[in-house]
């Protein structure tokens, strides 16, 4: 089997571009990859129209290892964000292909299951007033669906530092999501990355006491030894990683022992494989896997292959039953929450076990899709000017 071409479909919201790619072959069978570009939408269609040339063509799509070798170092400069995503979404489609040829799902490829299902977290829910009695409101929404964890940034456009007043209003946010959600499920605590150190162990404290699952990004990730500093002064589990896009720059943070739980995304780190590998090598740290996951029903798939394969995956982000909810409808047999247990449960569909319905994504063209930490109402996942 020989790999004969790709195509390319970009589904377009207010806030996020997604990049779907079919890889096709020259015996019938289409497998497809997904990732979600921040601003490089368009260098990325560039990067793998010429990957497609240079590497693609004429590859064996079961070689998966091989041809992401030669993607990654065979261009000689460093692979960067947009080369790894430009890797993870053919690299995905290439574990469809063979689950769909072999008649298998991409799980049993890995190495079988270890679980039946995957534990999920919403995020995207609170696209709404900025207001303790509005956050409550959607946070009840998010438990009503069924599900057992939520995550949040409360922190508006804080940017280093956060006054007492700001720090105050975000305190009295989490402590209206606290009470919506009850006592048992996870609140997880998103910062961005954008505190110093001080300001990140000063909120962990204000917020100790409603009992965050972790503290995500509490600083830039580009400096190991500020984290090291939150991470050592709170006794809250720290998780990054989700802005590391090679495997093998986590060896640092699992040698500093600073993280409790790491969050590549698989959209960006070259794909399922090198996933599986990066889990493995967090689980002789004991370290915990929950990958980041803003992307839509392929990512989500592609993301739960690694999931029920390693036993140290704690749970997965889900944006799509409440931000841009309504491009779940551009793949076919896209994972879904069971309200029972608030988790994705393990499926014998061969492949990744979706399609996509390329007449439903062409309903949803590419836009100047921004998110814009920095912007005031950023919370709101909303486009300037439309007023929501």
């Amino acid at each position: 089997m020989r790999i004969t071409g790709i195509s390319t479909h970009v589904v377009g919201t207010p806030w996020r571009n997604l990049t779907y790619v079919q890889v096709h072959t020259d015996e019938g069978i289409t497998g497809v990859g997904e990732t979600r570009m921040l601003g490089h939408t368009d260098a990325l269609v560039g990067y793998l129209k010429e990957a497609e040339a240079n590497h693609i063509l004429g590859s064996d799509p079961f070689a998966v290892e091989d041809l992401f070798r030669r993607m990654k170092y065979g261009d000689y400069g460093r692979a960067g964000e947009i080369v790894m995503s430009g890797i993870a979404v053919v690299e995905m489609a290439c574990w469809d292909i063979k689950g769909k040829a072999l008649g298998v799902p991409v799980w049993q490829l890995l190495g079988g299951k270890v679980t039946d299902r995957v534990k999920a977290y919403a995020n995207g829910w609170y696209t709404t007033e900025r207001t303790p009695e509005a956050y409550h409101k959607a946070a009840q929404g998010v438990m009503e669906r069924g599900y057992r964890a939520l995550k949040i940034d409360p922190f508006g456009t804080g940017h280093f530092e956060l006054d007492q007043r700001q720090t105050n209003y975000a305190v009295s946010l989490i402590e209206a999501v606290r009470d919506a959600i009850g006592p048992d499920a996870e609140l997880m605590l998103e910062m961005h990355g954008r505190f110093s150190p001080s300001t990140a162990v000063r909120l962990a404290r204000e917020l100790a006491p409603f009992k965050p699952a972790w503290l995500e990004e509490p600083v830039p990730p580009e400096n190991l030894k500020a984290l090291r500093k939150v991470a050592e002064k709170v006794d809250i589990p720290v998780a990054t990683g989700e802005r590391i896009h090679d495997r093998i720059e986590f060896r640092e943070l699992f040698e500093d022992q600073s993280v409790d739980v790491i969050q590549p995304d698989v959209g960006h780190i070259g794909g399922i494989w090198e996933t599986r590998k990066l889990a493995a090598t967090a689980e002789t740290h004991y370290t915990l896997v929950a990958p980041h996951n803003v992307g839509g029903p392929v990512l989500t798939a592609a993301s739960l292959q690694v999931g029920f394969t390693s036993p140290n995956f704690k749970i997965l982000e889900h944006f799509n039953d409440f931000a841009d909810a309504e491009i779940k409808k551009v793949v076919k047999g896209a994972p879904q929450v069971d309200p029972e247990d608030g988790c994705f449960h393990l499926s014998d569909a061969p492949g990744l076990g979706v399609e996509l319905d390329t007449d439903a994504a062409a309903e949803f063209p590419q836009q100047q899709a921004r998110f814009d930490l920095w912007a005031e109402g950023w919370e709101k996942r909303a486009p300037k000017g439309t007023g929501a």
